[in-house]
């Protein structure tokens, strides 16, 4: 649902994104979802245990932004965590929930 997004807000605005990946694509992949030119691995996240990789990459993802947007209705949660980690590294935050 992002993704489609993005790619409608692309069209009228001449935006950029990059969709970042957890996981290395798998058997599973389906080349046609995704273009490699919209797709990027964290770098390192390759030497990250699977159970770790989604919060390792979020945090780089941080590291990276000037602007975070998240939806969060909860103070728990991995989003929760996200958003306060955002916080407390100085980023904007726009949570689009409230």
């Amino acid at each position: 649902m992002v993704k489609r997004c993005l790619i409608e807000l692309k069209e009228i605005y001449s935006i950029d994104y990059s969709v970042v990946l957890a996981y290395l694509p798998g058997k599973k992949h389906n080349p046609e979802e995704e273009s490699p030119t919209d797709t990027m691995l964290p770098d390192g996240i390759e030497t990250v245990p699977r159970k770790f990789a989604i919060s390792y990459r979020n945090k780089w993802m941080i590291e990276q932004s000037n602007y975070v947007v998240t939806y969060v209705k909860d103070t728990i949660g991995g989003a929760a965590q996200f958003k306060e980690l955002a916080e407390k590294k100085k980023k904007a935050v726009i949570n689009i929930a409230d």
